[in-house]
């Protein structure tokens, strides 16, 4: 088929690629005006595949489409429009035109959250399933019949930009494309939105964004949650306007740390501690928030509020030298700038969430694998905080370490520590019914700890987490890399061998030879055997009649 593609953004470009792929003719793409000297992503292919780019201002005029704009439209002769994803209002003499007419993506299960902020609000309202739709366009009111839906999960952690990354966005552009064959082979169906159920939620704004500490505490999770980056939701923190990101329901009794004053919140109900900013709410249950963004710009680790940022300059070498200059070039190619230096900030500079994503999948591909997340970018906005960040990590610093409250013992003439919470999400956290139970010596039943017992609510959250892990970024890496963090824990434990073995010897009975030989020894050397599979391909032949198969 002939088709028109309108739209914007990196998802437009890559569903244009799919299309191509599939063998369709794109006979012109509709885009956005370049913004700040730079192109949108979708008129960028397009361009560079030979295909007519219009780069529209506005459609229409007064309610009256442009004369103009529907001229240079109908010359392209599509049989079908498809809208990836498109901010502009697309008049209905363009939407009806070709023989196909048109279909849109949007990111809900329509006919529930149609509106700007259909993935805002499935957060917000506390959905446990969210998903996309490709529909058939109307006039503007998401309105139109369902060609197809997908849907996943809702995990408790989830953000705007994780449900876009783990489900919306690869699944989106794969909808969008499959839409389109059944299309082609006359396969399409038109199934009416249903009335119940129908929601048109407005658009969540900077305004609308203000956090009610009235709220319980789940509903305050999912109302930061679902306005994540942008808008972002806020509260007053001291005298100034924050806006609060990576909330979490908080695990735990009080922690220790500083008191804040937080409008809305009375008196010791808001702490800055290790782990972030505490937030008690009014049905005595608590939210945690890691990162607090100013109105300057700048973001930080709520744990770091009020505290005085000291960095000490670092002293790079010529290996680190060339990673310094390999992610300013990185960042003149993605903000198509020439003029970065230290201090350019890459927001300020124009950069959007694709952007973000697209920073940190070159920092993997071509800095020998190195890992980072969305939230190192928008922790660190200017080329030389990111640098430092890239630099630190690939020296093995700036982690964060793992904090517990340890049980101490000394056994076999050595001191050993080790956790007795259940862990959880990457932490260890307490028990949610606060039960413990012994944990006994074999040898001469003497009670060695108390560890928590978990609840059927605590293993919930552990297969939530361990669920999005998977699909996170252990599901994204590729074997390779996964075979290296298995060879990193391999030698972690031969470093710990004695250690490991002692707490074995102590917890089961078993004789320390054993122990060390055996129940450490052997599951290193498993660790190791299987590590060194991630990267080797096998393939087995065999034969049918002479011939092989």
């Amino acid at each position: 088929m002939r088709i028109a593609v309108i739209g914007q953004s990196q998802f437009a470009a890559d569903v244009y690629q799919e299309l191509r792929s599939d063998g369709h003719t794109i006979s012109g793409v509709f885009t956005v005006p370049d913004k700040d000297g730079r192109v949108d992503p979708l008129a960028q292919v397009a361009a560079e595949d030979g295909v007519d780019v219009f780069k529209v201002e506005r459609w229409r005029r007064k309610g009256q489409t442009l004369p103009d704009v529907l001229r240079q439209y109908q010359s392209v002769g599509a049989d079908l429009n498809v809208l990836p994803f498109c901010t502009q209002f697309i008049p209905m003499d363009v939407i009806d035109f070709p023989q196909h007419h048109s279909i849109i993506y949007h990111p809900s299960l329509l006919p529930r959250h149609r509106g700007a902020s259909a993935i805002n609000w499935t957060l917000i309202e506390g959905d446990h399933e969210a998903g996309l739709t490709v529909f058939w366009a109307d006039d503007g009111l998401d309105t139109g019949p369902v060609l197809l839906q997908r849907s996943c999960k809702v995990l408790p952690d989830d953000t705007v930009d994780s449900l876009y990354n783990r489900f919306l966005f690869p699944e989106g552009v794969k909808a969008m494309a499959e839409a389109v064959r059944l299309i082609a082979t006359g396969q399409a169906p038109r199934i009416p939105q249903a009335v119940e159920g129908a929601t048109y939620d407005p658009k969540m704004t900077q305004k609308s964004a203000k956090i009610d500490w009235s709220l319980t505490a789940e509903q305050i999770h999912n109302f930061i949650r679902g306005n994540d980056k942008v808008p972002g939701a806020w509260t007053t923190v001291g005298s100034e306007q924050v806006t609060l990101y990576g909330s979490e329901l908080w695990q735990g009794g009080t922690p220790e740390g500083t008191e804040v004053t937080v409008a809305g919140l009375p008196a010791g109900h808001a702490i800055v501690h290790k782990e972030g900013l505490w937030l008690l709410t009014t049905d005595d249950t608590a939210v945690n928030v890691r990162q607090m963004k100013f109105e300057s710009g700048k973001t930080i680790l709520a744990s770091n509020y009020g505290k005085t940022d000291e960095k000490v300059a670092l002293l790079l070498n010529d290996e680190e030298e060339e990673i310094e200059k390999l992610i300013c070039d990185m960042w003149q190619d993605i903000l198509q700038r020439e003029d970065i230096t230290g201090d350019t900030d890459f927001f300020k500079a124009g950069a959007r969430s694709m952007e973000v994503v697209r920073l940190v999948e070159e920092v993997r591909e071509r800095c020998m694998g190195m890992t980072l997340h969305n939230d190192d970018v928008y922790l660190a906005t200017t080329l030389d905080e990111f640098v430092r960040v890239v630099i630190l990590r690939m020296r093995g610093e700036g982690d964060d370490e793992l904090k517990f409250n340890a049980v101490e013992r000394n056994v076999n003439n050595r001191d050993v520590n080790f956790p007795h919470q259940l862990f959880i999400n990457n932490k260890f956290v307490d028990s949610t019914s606060k039960a413990v139970s012994d944990v006994v010596n074999p040898s001469d039943e003497s009670v060695i700890c108390q560890v928590a017992m978990g609840t059927e609510e605590d293993v919930d959250k552990a297969v939530a987490a361990a669920e999005k892990a998977f699909h996170g970024e252990w599901g994204k890496m590729n074997a390779r890399d996964r075979g290296k963090l298995m060879y990193r824990l391999a030698s972690l434990m031969t470093d710990h061998l004695e250690e490991l073995a002692t707490i074995e010897t102590l917890d089961s009975g078993a004789l320390y030879t054993v122990a060390l030989k055996t129940h450490v020894g052997m599951s290193i050397d498993v660790l190791q055997y299987f590590a060194g599979w991630c990267d080797k391909i096998q393939v087995r032949y065999r034969t049918h009649r002479g011939h092989l198969v």
